[in-house]
């Protein structure tokens, strides 16, 4: 694991809790127990089908309990103290456990000790496609927070190189063992940044989610492989690569802002060889990524005077299905459009699904090369023009 330490235990009520040490970490290998006195923790949500769409919706009302913009001083993510009863007993540098009010599970599809048999879980991706009115099942699988550092503020882009290598390796390990879960059918790192995305925990952190079906956006991305062509997302990242709208390009990743942006602010990064997840990335393009990735989260924090909202979304392949057409991709969205406005879906994208982009994809690739490239962050909106030459050249690590 490149140096980092994994250093598992369990949380008073039975979650799992895992460290993560950093390479040359100044912790020790000792742990504190979780002497808290918890309750049970909640049942297992019930999904329901959407005739209409076919799409699964996971009615879990536990969540209504979870952490609200708690003070500094009560911070749930923190290291226990004397005076804060956290969800983290010991000083760490990654942490990773159970979600307390999850939106899937702890019920898995059958008994594995770990988790309870789910009493009505799916019967596998035929049963979840099958449409019918009335249909349920129970929502399966798991939901982890995934903590970037002990810190009370900040964000992945805030982190060191090493601090966000250990937080790779972190969704790596995690991506595996999620896979390997019975019920399983893909596994989603992502992080929510900004209170405007609705952020509850300034803490520095992410999430994963292990969802017992393949998502509506990943099943339209499997229809669109099959009516086009197996090798999609390299042709995809080949287009991108002979036009305007590079960010940044190494070895083995390139950033982009996509040729059809619905976001104000959006860019995937692709790797440049097939990989399905975390899981299956080399030594030398999780290296790379780190620096990378760092640095291009700078850079969207640069376009303005104060930090951006976003959603870094890394979608994977599917546990059991598309692993050799779906690339691991990162696709990060922000509906900031000028320093004091932020894109609201209305009409036509929250209820037809049917987008209208603010800003032309050149323009924004142009303003944000600047901003990653420059220690200026820029005071006009994204629509406006771009200085002169802006346009030109691209950023390489």
């Amino acid at each position: 694991m490149g140096g980092v330490v994994k250093r598992a235990t369990l949380l008073a009520d039975g979650r799992e809790l895992i460290y993560f040490d950093d390479p040359g970490t100044t912790l020790g290998p000792d742990r504190a127990i979780d002497a808290r006195d918890l309750a049970p923790r909640p049942e297992t949500a019930t999904m329901r089908q959407d005739v209409l769409t076919g799409d699964w919706v996971s009615i879990a009302a536990a969540r209504q309990n979870r952490a609200f913009l708690p003070p500094a001083e009560l911070d749930p993510l923190a290291p226990q103290s004397a005076t804060n009863p956290s969800e983290i007993p010991s000083l760490y540098d990654v942490a990773v456990f159970e979600n307390k009010s999850p939106s899937f599970g702890p019920a898995l599809a059958d008994a594995t000790g770990s988790a309870p048999a789910a009493s009505d879980p799916p019967r596998g991706l035929d049963d979840l496609t099958h449409l019918g009115l009335g249909r349920t099942r129970t929502s399966v699988g798991r939901t982890e927070v995934v903590c970037f550092s002990p810190e009370r503020t900040g964000s992945f882009g805030t982190q060191t190189v090493t601090r966000a290598r250990t937080v790779i390796e972190a969704w790596a390990d995690r991506t595996a063992a999620l896979s390997a879960l019975p019920g399983i059918e893909q596994v989603f790192p992502f992080e929510n940044r900004g209170e405007e995305i609705g952020v509850t925990l300034q803490h520095p952190h992410g999430q994963i989610y292990a969802y017992p079906y393949v998502t509506p956006r990943t099943t339209r991305l499997l229809d669109s492989i099959d009516r086009t062509a197996p090798d999609l997302f390299q042709r995809i990242l080949e287009f991108e690569q002979a036009g305007p709208r590079v960010l940044l390009r190494g070895e083995h990743w390139t950033a982009f802002v996509p040729f059809a942006a619905r976001w104000p602010l959006e860019i995937h990064m692709l790797p440049h060889r097939h990989v399905p997840d975390f899981a299956a990335l080399s030594a030398e393009e999780r290296d790379e990524l780190a620096p990378l990735y760092l640095r291009l989260l700078r850079g969207v924090d640069a376009v303005y005077d104060s930090p951006t909202p976003y959603i870094a979304a890394w979608h994977q392949a599917p546990v059991h299905v598309g692993r050799d057409t779906v690339r691991l991709s990162l696709q990060l969205t922000s509906p900031r459009r000028a320093a004091d406005k932020l894109k609201f879906l209305a009409g036509s994208e929250a209820a037809m699904g049917a987008w209208i982009g603010d800003i032309p994809p050149e323009d924004a690739a142009a303003r944000l090369r600047t901003a990653i490239d420059g220690p200026t962050r820029s005071e006009a909106p994204l629509g406006a023009p771009a200085p002169s030459g802006e346009t030109e050249g691209r950023v390489t690590l």
